[in-house]
């Protein structure tokens, strides 16, 4: 179906586009078009239902924090900001989900247009701004979902929230989520919020985790339950600022990472229509960071904290890359913008 209908929607601009194949993806579900699909994947309990949910074909489950993942395929935080299609998007076989990235009030992100399709890299650049309609929205959504996946939450701050306040609003992330979320990441690493990325700089990130640290703590106490939290970084950082991070990482005790978000950088696409626009670049050209960006974390870490990859995977041989670099699980996005639901199942068979 997606062959048919992506003619169509490249036609239009980019954002129209995405929301549009949200409402289908909704539409077939509600209509049991995705069940006939691919039986047997997507529906079943909330929040920690991670343990015990079916898995696409030809995977297998992976334990890591504490959680059970259906399988090595997880959709990118981005795709499904608001969490408006979790449902729908857990039966195209996705191990886990990741939605937001959300902040504490409902924000409208930078002007349009802000997506931008590079086509003949199978790229596309965005500097959209977290727009989404705040914690309190994506919570109801959360208290509803029935994906049998597991469903981690990204958050950050708005775009209005000086730094130094900062951790006012990660924390009022994380407590909102806490009782919905199966792990949290936290995103430092976005291009597109004015002065985000300073939060990756090694005392100021330290300062963030140790309060979000703090904060869980003290909702594990509440909760019972302890989720785990994660950072998501920039395949930007030089290698000393990396190595600087991943020791922070290490020594707070952070439960894993997310590597990478969208590159400033602009390999292979230069000269290509689009390719000037500001924003972070994502899909296939952005394989090579992101890979190289896990080999060095898994360097730094050691074996013992979880690596969640994304970045450029647009099929089964760049999903092998990014494995053996050292990522445990893998996310997609752009991959599936150009070639569809067929790459859920082609990297769900690794």
């Amino acid at each position: 179906m997606y062959s048919v209908l992506r003619p169509l929607l490249f036609r239009l601009d980019a954002e129209r586009a995405h929301g549009w194949t949200l409402r289908l993806l909704n539409a077939a579900h509600q209509l049991g078009i995705l069940q006939l699909a691919l039986p047997g994947a997507g529906a079943g309990a909330g929040a920690g239902a991670g343990s015990g949910a079916a898995t696409g074909a030809g995977s297998s489950p992976v334990r890591l924090m504490g959680l059970t993942f259906p399988n090595r395929v997880g959709l990118a935080a981005g795709y499904d900001k608001n969490a408006t299609c979790i449902d729908a998007l857990g039966m195209l076989g996705f191990g886990f989900i990741e939605v937001g990235t959300v902040t504490p009030k409902p924000q409208p992100g930078n002007a349009r247009p802000r997506i931008f399709r590079i086509r003949e890299a199978q790229a596309v650049i965005n500097r959209m701004g977290f727009p989404n309609e705040g914690v309190a929205a994506l919570c109801a959504r959360l208290r509803l979902r029935r994906f049998r996946g597991v469903c981690g939450v990204n958050i950050g701050k708005n775009a209005g929230t000086p730094l130094e306040q900062a951790e006012a609003d990660y924390a009022a992330c994380l407590q909102a989520v806490y009782p919905y979320a199966d792990y949290v990441t936290v995103n430092v690493s976005s291009p597109n919020t004015v002065g985000l990325r300073e939060l990756e700089q090694e005392a100021r990130l330290a300062r963030l985790l140790e309060s979000l640290l703090e904060t869980r703590a003290r909702l594990v106490r509440e909760h019972s339950r302890r989720v785990p939290l994660l950072v998501k970084l920039s395949p930007d950082l030089s290698d000393e600022a990396l190595a600087a991070t991943a020791a922070v990482v290490g020594k707070l005790g952070i439960d894993g990472v997310v590597a990478t978000n969208t590159t400033i950088q602009r390999p292979r696409v230069a000269g290509l229509p689009g390719a000037g626009e500001a924003g972070g670049l994502s899909g296939a050209p952005l394989l090579e960071l992101a890979t190289a960006t896990v080999r060095k974390l898994r360097g730094h870490l050691g074996a013992g904290v979880p690596i969640i990859g994304v970045g450029g995977i647009a099929s089964a041989a760049c999903a092998r890359q990014m494995l053996a670099a050292g990522a445990d699980l893998m996310q997609i996005y752009t991959g599936l913008v150009y070639r569809g639901p067929r790459l859920v199942r082609e990297l769900c068979q690794l």
